[in-house]
């Protein structure tokens, strides 16, 4: 087994955090308690572990592999890749959209069947990605099929963060740190508690950061079912989306009310 402290040191923190021993973990994990304790020490964890460790820490599985520096599996990917430009476009208007539109939209992205997959999907860029905190949270987003462009554009209107797309590949590459406004924006986006996230990037956080706003919690919902969607039903969605906007659509907010 190869050595990976850094992931130990991010699962103590979490135990320590939720309160959590290491029999409660294993219990609810079903897992045997010596696997978590070798994590702990230093181990890196297996696949089969990081699958049952996920849902007993409240974790997605995907961010669990991307933060232990494992590849992803491939179906954990979205399916493909192709539909980023239309997944954007629909989280886009669904914001813009009453509680009820959105839900509308959430449950219909559900209701889809899911469709094989045609290619493995390759994050663009993802070679050059830092193996390092804005790297984890770049491809966090590039695993929910979101591109540069779909960062900037979802982040900048359901979070105070307004970043360029050039900007984004700056903070993946390490040469950008994040700052306590980024793992708060970028928090918000993953569905995940910002003082968590802060905690397992190194981020000090001045104070308990806002909880992120409902258009901002939907949109994390959304980014994260459509994963599953092939191109054309990404498509179909956008075309829905669009339709529920009506001559709306061709205006955008930036920084919704409550962001």
């Amino acid at each position: 087994m190869t050595e990976n402290p850094e992931f130990g040191a991010m699962l103590t923190w979490l135990l320590n955090h939720r309160e959590l021993g290491v029999e409660a973990l294993a219990d609810r994990a079903g897992l045997p308690a010596d696997e978590i304790r070798a994590v702990l020490a230093g181990d890196t964890p297996s696949e089969g572990l990081l699958r049952r460790l996920a849902p007993a820490v409240g974790f997605h599985a995907l961010d669990l592999f991307i933060l232990a520096g494992l590849a992803v599996p491939d179906d954990m990917a979205p399916v493909d890749a192709t539909a980023e430009r239309s997944v954007r476009d629909f989280v886009m208007d669904a914001v813009h959209l009453p509680v009820a539109g959105r839900q509308e939209l959430l449950q219909l992205i559900r209701s889809l069947p899911q469709e094989e997959r045609s290619s493995r999907f390759a994050p663009k860029w993802s070679e050059y990605l830092a193996d390092g905190p804005g790297g984890w949270m770049v491809s966090m987003l590039h695993y929910r099929n979101l591109s540069w462009s779909g960062m900037a554009h979802i982040l900048g209107v359901v979070t105070p963060t307004y970043l360029s797309t050039v900007t984004y590949r700056v903070i993946g590459e390490g040469y950008k740190d994040l700052t306590p406004r980024l793992v708060t924006d970028f928090a918000a986006l993953l569905g995940i508690d910002a003082r968590e996230l802060a905690a397992l990037t190194g981020v000090t956080l001045p104070e308990v950061p806002r909880p992120p706003t409902p258009e901002a919690v939907d949109a994390a919902a959304l980014v994260w079912e459509a994963r599953r969607l092939s191109a054309a039903q990404a498509h179909h969605v956008s075309q829905l989306a669009s339709s529920m906007r009506g001559n709306s659509r061709n205006e955008y907010c930036i920084n919704l009310p409550g962001s």
